[in-house]
């Protein structure tokens, strides 16, 4: 999904802003689909998991996913260019929740709450 060191990665550039919160843009296409002409969910929740991890990695955090809660407003048109965001909402190490975003042309499409867990790599 990401990584710089993918070649398959979606390319995903994070910008921080003085809030500590994340964005950034991604073009859809069509052979992401589910349904004719719809962003398939999956692609739309690991967007969002994308966007709360890379807010976490600005906060120098290195953390999984433990818990991820996401509603899915409106279908996302396959050809979309989309706006994700995400903030840290609350902490208490080990323990992150974050929150993100999935907009097209200004109107939110999804959101996701998720816990992260810290942890050490193998």
């Amino acid at each position: 999904m990401c990584g710089s060191n993918n070649p398959l990665s979606f390319k995903l550039d994070f910008d921080c802003d003085e809030n500590n919160r994340v964005s950034a843009t991604f073009q859809s296409h069509v052979w992401l689909q589910g349904y004719s002409n719809i962003l398939h969910g999956g692609i739309t929740s690991a967007l969002l998991d994308a966007a709360m991890t890379n807010c976490l990695f600005k906060h120098k955090i290195k953390a999984v996913t433990g818990d991820l809660r996401i509603r899915f407003l409106a279908p996302i048109p396959c050809d979309a260019r989309v706006e994700l965001t995400a903030f840290l909402d609350s902490q208490t190490p080990p323990l992150y929740v974050v929150r993100s975003e999935l907009c097209y042309n200004g109107q939110v499409m999804a959101r996701a709450k998720a816990k992260f867990m810290k942890f050490s790599p193998l």
